[in-house]
């Protein structure tokens, strides 16, 4: 139904295609991403600032992307960083990762999305938050260092929860980080791929 309505979206308003935007900084930007009005397909907008590619989110918060899969129309962007000795995301005021829902973007099916200094209420969602969640090994390293000692909790973004949002707020969860597919039982930590995947609808 997504779909339908996107594509419904793109007839209606008359969106013309162009060329492959610029690269920005070393990275290409292929088709239909777009970096201005005169490249690429603006409904798929994405931000070159300072020679760094971003992908902005529906609050106004600016996420690094990483890479760009277009054979298979996915691009994974940086989760927010962890704001030193406080166990709080850098998009916590903005209530995480939001999508706009008319957006050709969501978030894809292969993110283990871990979230850090949980309070105990949520414990009653359909979360791993036992021992053997990996977020318990993430606490151990680098940023999640900082949420040590706290509830943590972990989940695959499947189908079956929204697309198009990772919430954290104040009185839940208040720092998250995502790997993206994270395979069963892999323990080293300094080797998975920090990041959320988005994928977005291809143009026909």
């Amino acid at each position: 139904m997504q779909e339908v309505l996107f594509l419904v979206f793109l007839s209606l308003t008359s969106v013309i295609a162009y060329d492959n935007c610029p690269k920005c900084g070393t990275m290409d930007v292929p088709y239909p991403l777009s970096t201005g009005d005169n490249c690429g397909n603006p409904s798929y907008r994405v931000y070159c600032n300072k020679g760094v590619l971003n992908f902005l989110s529906e609050t106004g918060f600016y996420y690094k992307i990483q890479s760009i899969d277009p054979s298979a129309s996915r691009l994974i962007i940086s989760p927010p960083m962890i704001l030193t000795n406080t166990c709080m995301s850098s998009d916590l005021s903005l209530g995480g990762l939001t999508i706009d829902q008319n957006s050709p973007f969501n978030i894809s099916s292969r993110n283990t999305v871990m979230l850090l200094n949980c309070s105990e209420g949520i414990r009653v969602s359909p979360l791993n938050c036992s021992l053997s969640s990996p977020c318990r090994l993430f606490e151990g390293v680098g940023e999640g260092r900082g949420c040590g000692d706290t509830l943590c909790c972990s989940y695959l973004k499947d189908a079956s929860m929204t697309s198009h949002r990772i919430r954290v707020r104040a009185e839940g969860c208040t720092a998250y980080t995502s790997v993206v597919d994270l395979n069963p039982g892999d323990v080293n930590v300094h080797a998975w791929h920090y990041g959320i995947e988005l994928q977005w609808i291809p143009l026909t």
